[in-house]
C-alpha cells in the first residue's frame, strides 16, 4: 500500500537472515535519444535493520546502481563485471513496524546522475547484498533546455551538455515576417536554464512584435522600418487601406518629397509670393516681398528670382513679347536662388532698360506636384535710370622720362551714357593720398608733367556722364626715371628699366630678410624660456573624472568607453559569476584588427537602474586609464541587451589566487618585478588623482606574460552608497589604512598602505592577511603598534619598505614614485635583495639557539625565543614541547613562537634534535 492505502506493484527484497546476499535486479534496454547525461529518480522503502529480531551482521541498509552502456537490445545476459557503479544509495527514512497493516510507509526518493555518451542505449541494475528493501518506482529522464522565443527567435527544445559545467551554444531562427538584427544565440546550461542571449530580430517593416510573434499593422496605420518600435498611426493627410502597410499613401492634393521620413505628414506648395515691391536707384533694384499666404505645410520655403530683359512694354507673363534672359554680369544679393530671405539687392544692371523680375516661392513639394510655375511666383517690371559709368579696368604708361610720362586706359566696360570727360588723381607713393594732383581730359589719355625723378607715383582714374562721377579705378603704380630719354616710348631702354626695378626689389627683399632674423634671434632666448616655463607650469597630466558627477550615465559611458558591435563578440565559455551577472571568455574580432581574446562581464536580466549605473560606472572609470599596468578596457554593449562590459582577458587570473598555485616556484627577483608593475600602475592612478581605495593581490589580475595588473575600481561605489561601510564587512579591513577606516579619509596615502599588504602577500605566496584573526583584532592589533611580520626567505630591505607603507603618520609613507624608484634600484642591484647577514657566527658555543635558528633560515626570530628562555640547545626537548604547546590550527606550517605566527619548514622538530 502506498501512503494513500492503494495497493501497488513493487520489487522487494529482504533475504537478512542468509549471509553472502547479491541479488541484481536489471531494466530493459534504455536508448538515449541524444541524451549525454540522464538522470535516475528511485523511489524505495527501507526495513531498519534494528528492528528485525534475531538478525546478526548480515542486515544492510543500503543498495547499489550500477549502468551499463549498449548499441542494441540484445544482450539477455550481462556479467556483473560488466557494469559500472554509480553510487551506493541509503535510506533517510526507514520503517520498524512489523506490522504491515500498521505500518507507516516512509517513502524515500534519490536521484542520481549518469553520462551517457558512447553508445545508442543503456541498462540501469539494482543490486542488493543484504537489505530489507522494497523498490516503488525508477524514473528515468534527461534535462533539455525548452523550447522559447527570445528576442523574436526561436530556440529549439536542447539537451543539455554531457559535463555540469558544459554550455551548449544555439543558433536561433527568426519568426515569421521578422529578420535578423543580428545573429540570435543563446547558451544551453546543464541545469535546462537558457542563459547569456545575445543578438536577435525585428519585425518585418508593415508587422509589429505583438507576444513574441510579428502581427500585420492594421489599416490606417503603418512601419517603415524594422528598426522601428511598432505601428504607427498615418500621419496627417495620408491613409493606408491595406494591413502590413510600410508607408502611408498621401490624400489627392498633398505630396511627400523624396527626402520626407514617412512620418511626416502630406504637403503641399506653397502659394504665389506676396506683395513684390521694387525700389530702383540708378542700375540697382532693390526687391521685397512677402511670404506665401499658404505654405502648404512645410517649414522649407525657399525663393528664386528670375531676370528676363524685355521690350518697351512688353512682359514675359502677359505681353508676350520677347525677353531675353538677363546676363551673367548682373549681380544678386545675398543670391539669385535657394533663398530663405525675402529681399534681394539686383546690381550692375544697364542703364535706361527695362527688366522683368519674377520671384518663385517652392518647398520640397513643389517638383513632386508638378504645379506650374506661374500659381507660385509674382512679378514686376522695372525700367532703369541714367547711372554713372563704371571704374575704368586699366591703365597703362608710356613715354616715361625723369619729369614725365603718358598715360593711356580704355573705355569703362559700362559707361552708362556718353562720357563727358576723364578725371585723374595721381600723388607720390610715399605721401599715401596726403597730397594730390587732378587733371581732366575728354580723351583717354593724358600727358603728366612736373614730376620728381625716380619717385614711384599712384594714378587713379574714373569716367563723368550725365550721371555723374564713376568709381575711381584701382590704383596703377608707375616710376620717373633718371634718364633724360624716355624709356618706353622709343623702346631703347626698356632693359635698363627692368633691370633698375629688379635691383630695387632684390634690395627691398633683403633688407626685409635680415630685419625679420634679427627680430627672431632677438625673441629665441626668451621664446624657449617660456616654452620651457609653460612645460613646466602644464605638464599634460591627465586627471581623473569621477563618472557620478553625470546626472545621466550614458552621457559618461559614451564619453570615455567605445561602443562594440555586439556581432563582433564570440562568447566561448562561462568562467564565473560577477556582483551583476556571468562573466565570460571569449574573443573579439573588430573590423580592420586582429582578433584578441577578452573577457565579458553581463548584467543579469531584470536589473534595475541602479544596478545598471553601479554596472556601467566601473567600465566609465577604467575607460579613463591608459597604461601597461591598468586592465584595459575594449569597450562595452549598451545598446542591446544584455549590457556588456569587455576587457582585455588575463590568462593567469587573480595575483593571489595564481601565487598560492605556484608557491615557491618565482625567485625573489620575479616577485620584486611583479610589485613593480603594480607600483608603476598605482603611480600613474595617482597621478591622475585617483584613489583606488581597495588594493589588494586579489585585485591584481595576471596575464600569460606574468605581467601584474591593477583592476576591480568598483569598492568608490560601495563607499558613497553606503555611509557606514566602513564598519561592515564590505570594506577590506586587512588592507585598509587607520585614518580610512576610522575617517573614511582615502588618500593615494592610504592606497600606498594597502600596497604594504599587497607585498606582503606576494611575497608569502599569496598568504591571508593576519591569518585567522577577526576585523575587530586587526584594528585593535594595528592601532597597539603590531605590524606584519617579515615572511619566510623575505629579504630585509623589502620588509622595511613594507613598515615604510604602514606608517601611522600618512605623511611619513612614500609615495608611489619612491616605491617605483626603490623597486627598480633593487632589481638594478640583485644583492640587495640577500636575506639578514648572519649576526652570531662568532658565537662561543656551536649549538646555541642563534645558530641553529640561522642554519634552519630562522635566525629572526632568535629574540622572541630568548625572551621564552631559550638561550641554548641543551633544553632541547623543552623547546620543542614549547613549540609543540604553542601550534595553531593555521596552516600546517605556521607555528606560533611566544605569540608571533610564523612560518616554519616542518622538519623544525627533526632538525632540533640532529643538531642536539
Amino acid at each position: 500500500m502506498d501512503e494513500k492505502n492503494i495497493p501497488i506493484r513493487t520489487y522487494q527484497v529482504c533475504n537478512v537472515l542468509e549471509p553472502n546476499q547479491n541479488n541484481w535486479l536489471r531494466t530493459d534496454w534504455i536508448p538515449r535519444s541524444g541524451a549525454q547525461r540522464v538522470y535516475v529518480e528511485v523511489k524505495f522503502t527501507l526495513r531498519d535493520c534494528n528492528s528485525l529480531p534475531g538478525v546478526t551482521g548480515t542486515c544492510k541498509e543500503t543498495f547499489n546502481l550500477y549502468y551499463h552502456e549498449s548499441n542494441e537490445d540484445r544482450e539477455s545476459y550481462i556479467k556483473e563485471s560488466s557494469f559500472i557503479k554509480v553510487d551506493t544509495v541509503a535510506a533517510d527514512e526507514s520503517f520498524t513496524q512489523v506490522d504491515v497493516g500498521d505500518r507507516i510507509m516512509k517513502l524515500n526518493t534519490e536521484v542520481r546522475d549518469v553520462k551517457v555518451t558512447t553508445r545508442k542505449g543503456f541498462y540501469l541494475a539494482f543490486q542488493d547484498v543484504g537489505a530489507c528493501i522494497a523498490l516503488v518506482s525508477v524514473r528515468v529522464f534527461y534535462k533539455t533546455c525548452p523550447l522559447t522565443v527570445r528576442n523574436l527567435a526561436t530556440f529549439p527544445d536542447t539537451v543539455t551538455g554531457a559535463d555540469t559545467s558544459s554550455l551548449v551554444e544555439v543558433r536561433g531562427s527568426c519568426v515569421n515576417q521578422s529578420e535578423e538584427r543580428e545573429e540570435p544565440k543563446m547558451y544551453c546550461g546543464a541545469d535546462g536554464e537558457w542563459l547569456v542571449p545575445i543578438g536577435g530580430c525585428l519585425c518585418s517593416p508593415g508587422y509589429q512584435e505583438k507576444s513574441g510573434t510579428c502581427k500585420a499593422c492594421s489599416a490606417g496605420f503603418y512601419k517603415a522600418r524594422s528598426s522601428d518600435a511598432g505601428c504607427s498611426k498615418c500621419p496627417p493627410h495620408s491613409h493606408s487601406l491595406r494591413d502590413g502597410a510600410t508607408v502611408c499613401d498621401c490624400h489627392s492634393g498633398f505630396f511627400r518629397a523624396d527626402s520626407d521620413p514617412p512620418s511626416m505628414a502630406c504637403t503641399q506648395p506653397p502659394s504665389a509670393p506676396q506683395q513684390l515691391i521694387s525700389v530702383v536707384n540708378e542700375t540697382s533694384v532693390v526687391l521685397e516681398w512677402s511670404p506665401p499666404r499658404r505654405l502648404g505645410g512645410r517649414s522649407d520655403t525657399s525663393y528664386s528670382l528670375e531676370c528676363l530683359i524685355c521690350q518697351t512694354g512688353s512682359h514675359s507673363q502677359t505681353g508676350g513679347k520677347l525677353c531675353l534672359p538677363c546676363g551673367s554680369d548682373v549681380l544678386f544679393s545675398p543670391g539669385q536662388a535657394g533663398l530663405k530671405t525675402t529681399r534681394v539687392v539686383v546690381s550692375e544692371l544697364r542703364a535706361h532698360t527695362h527688366y522683368t523680375f519674377i520671384v518663385h516661392a517652392r518647398n520640397g513639394v513643389s517638383q513632386a506636384s508638378g504645379a506650374a510655375g506661374s500659381a507660385q511666383s509674382v512679378s514686376v517690371t522695372v525700367t532703369t535710370n541714367q547711372a554713372a559709368p563704371s571704374p575704368v579696368s586699366y591703365i597703362q604708361a608710356t613715354d616715361v622720362t625723369r619729369h614725365s610720362l603718358s598715360l593711356a586706359w580704355q573705355q569703362p566696360d559700362r559707361p552708362n551714357g556718353v562720357i563727358l570727360e576723364y578725371e585723374v588723381k595721381f600723388y607720390e607713393k610715399d605721401q599715401r593720398e596726403r597730397s594730390y594732383r587732378i587733371m581732366r581730359t575728354f580723351s583717354r589719355s593724358v600727358d603728366v608733367t612736373g614730376l620728381n625723378p625716380l619717385t614711384v607715383y599712384v594714378f587713379h582714374v574714373r569716367a563723368r556722364t550725365a550721371a555723374g562721377y564713376g568709381e575711381f579705378s584701382t590704383p596703377f603704380e608707375f616710376s620717373t626715371n633718371s634718364d633724360p630719354f624716355p624709356l618706353i616710348g622709343e623702346g631703347v631702354n626698356s632693359a635698363f628699366l627692368l633691370l633698375s626695378v629688379s635691383g630695387v626689389g632684390i634690395l627691398l627683399l633683403i633688407s626685409a630678410a635680415v630685419f625679420i632674423i634679427s627680430r627672431r634671434r632677438s625673441k629665441y632666448s626668451k621664446t624657449k624660456q617660456d616654452s620651457e616655463e609653460e612645460k613646466h607650469l602644464n605638464p599634460g597630466v591627465k586627471i581623473y573624472v569621477d563618472p557620478f558627477t553625470y546626472e545621466d550615465p550614458d552621457q559618461a559611458i559614451h564619453e570615455f568607453a567605445k561602443e562594440i558591435d555586439v556581432s563582433s563578440i564570440h562568447i566561448e565559455r562561462v568562467i564565473g559569476m560577477g556582483e551583476f551577472g556571468e562573466v565570460c571568455s571569449g574573443r573579439l574580432r573588430a573590423q580592420g584588427k586582429r582578433e584578441i581574446y577578452v573577457a565579458i562581464k553581463s548584467l543579469k536580466a531584470g536589473y534595475s537602474d541602479k544596478q545598471r549605473r553601479d554596472f556601467l560606472s566601473e567600465a566609465s572609470i577604467m575607460g579613463q586609464f591608459d597604461h601597461p599596468n591598468i586592465i584595459r578596457l575594449e569597450g562595452v554593449v549598451t545598446r542591446c541587451k544584455p549590457l556588456m562590459i569587455i576587457t582585455e582577458y588575463m590568462e593567469n587570473g587573480s595575483l593571489d589566487a595564481f601565487l598560492r598555485k605556484h608557491d615557491g616556484q618565482f625567485t625573489v627577483i620575479q616577485l620584486v618585478g611583479m610589485l613593480r608593475g603594480v607600483a608603476s600602475g598605482m603611480k600613474y592612478l595617482s597621478d591622475m588623482s585617483y584613489v583606488h581605495r581597495d588594493l589588494a593581490a586579489r585585485n591584481i589580475l595576471v596575464n600569460s606574460n606574468l605581467v601584474c595588473k591593477v583592476s576591480d575600481f568598483g569598492l568608490s561605489r560601495v563607499l558613497e552608497d553606503d555611509p557606514e561601510a566602513a564598519y561592515t564587512t564590505r570594506i577590506p579591513i586587512r588592507w585598509t589604512a587607520p585614518e580610512a577606516i576610522s575617517y573614511r579619509k582615502f588618500t593615494t596615502a592610504s592606497d600606498v598602505w594597502s600596497y604594504g599588504i599587497v607585498m606582503w602577500e606576494v611575497v608569502s605566496y599569496g598568504e591571508r592577511p593576519y591569518w585567522d584573526m577577526n576585523n575587530q583584532d586587526v584594528i585593535k592589533a594595528i592601532e597597539e603598534g603590531y605590524r606584519l611580520p617579515a615572511p619566510m626567505d623575505c629579504p630585509v630591505v623589502l620588509h622595511q619598505l613594507m613598515l615604510d607603507c604602514w606608517e601611522r603618520d600618512r605623511a611619513e609613507r612614500p609615495t608611489f614614485s619612491q616605491i617605483l624608484n626603490m623597486l627598480d634600484k633593487l632589481i638594478r642591484n640583485p644583492g640587495t635583495l640577500r636575506l639578514s647577514p648572519p649576526t652570531c657566527l662568532l658565537s662561543p658555543s656551536p649549538w646555541s639557539v642563534c645558530v641553529w635558528l640561522q642554519s634552519i633560515g630562522l635566525e629572526r626570530y632568535r629574540d622572541t625565543l630568548a625572551a621564552a628562555g631559550y638561550t641554548s640547545l641543551d633544553n632541547s626537548l623543552s623547546l620543542i614541547a614549547f613549540i609543540s604547546a604553542k601550534k595553531t590550527k593555521q596552516k600546517q606550517n605556521r607555528v606560533s613562537f611566544g605569540g608571533e605566527k610564523i612560518q616554519t619548514p616542518t622538519v623544525l622538530c627533526g632538525v632540533i634534535v640532529a643538531q642536539t
